[in-house]
Parts: C-alpha cells; sequence; structure tokens
C-alpha cells in the first residue's frame, strides 16, 4: 500500500479560543493530502479535470484524538482504502510530527463523473487515470 505524506505548521488562523485546530480545517488538510496523493501517481487533478473527470465528494468522515495547536508541524498521510472504476475511497491520518501523535484520521468518498456528473467507469474511458491510481493502490 502506497502512503503519500504532505506537510503542513498549523496556522493561528485554524485555531479557535481554546487554541486548538477548529475541527473544519481539518477537512482542507484532507484535500492537501488528497491533491499531493493524485500529483504522485503521475496526473494532477487539473489534468484530469480538463480530460473530463471530476470526483465530488460523496462522503465524509474524521474522528478527532486530540488537538493540533498553532505552529505544530503536521503529517497528513493519504492513502487509498477502496478503488473501483467509478469510485475511490481515501483515508487519511493528520499527525502530530514532534512526537509522532495520531491526531485524526479520516475518510472521503468520491465518484468519478463526467462534467455533466454522470458515472464514468475510468477502467473503460481513461485506462490511463484506472492504470496511475492502480500503481498507488
Amino acid at each position: 500500500m502506497y502512503i503519500s505524506e504532505s506537510k503542513l505548521k498549523v496556522r493561528y488562523v485554524e485555531t479557535d479560543q481554546m487554541g486548538i485546530v477548529h475541527h473544519s480545517n481539518y477537512y482542507p488538510w484532507f484535500e492537501v493530502g488528497r491533491s499531493d496523493f493524485i500529483l504522485e501517481t503521475g496526473i494532477s487533478y487539473s489534468q484530469m479535470e480538463e480530460e473530463g473527470v471530476l470526483l465530488p465528494l460523496v462522503e465524509s468522515y474524521c474522528k478527532y484524538s486530540e488537538g493540533a495547536k498553532y505552529e505544530d508541524d503536521i503529517i497528513i498521510q493519504t492513502f487509498i482504502e477502496e478503488l473501483s472504476p467509478v469510485k475511490v475511497i481515501f483515508n487519511y491520518n493528520v499527525i502530530r510530527e514532534r512526537d509522532n501523535k495520531l491526531l485524526a484520521k479520516g475518510k472521503t468518498t468520491h465518484a468519478f463523473v463526467n462534467k455533466e456528473f454522470k458515472i464514468v467507469n475510468i477502467k473503460k474511458k481513461h485506462i490511463n487515470f484506472w492504470e496511475n491510481f492502480c500503481r498507488l493502490k
């Protein structure tokens, strides 16, 4: 199983009055991880869109164990849980770098669709995307 790692530093704007990262900020972090993962397949998300394949979010989940704090260095680990010709499920681990503490775990499910939001079988219609994703599954 391939695991992509994205790094970021918690910004002040991402924290709340308690000094911890607000829960809503984990989803943009998942997007950072997912975008980096897709790029590591050898294509970019914008290239996929240019070729008529979109990846709308259809389900999301996050379990928070401990809050990240301002200026924490964070690692977002991203990997594929499930891949089919019509959908992909990404998993995410949010880890504080200094102590390797797992702060949150998440999951997002995405459908492969065309610009009309009709399901696309990428194995049949975009074999290069399918092969690139399979390489990192």
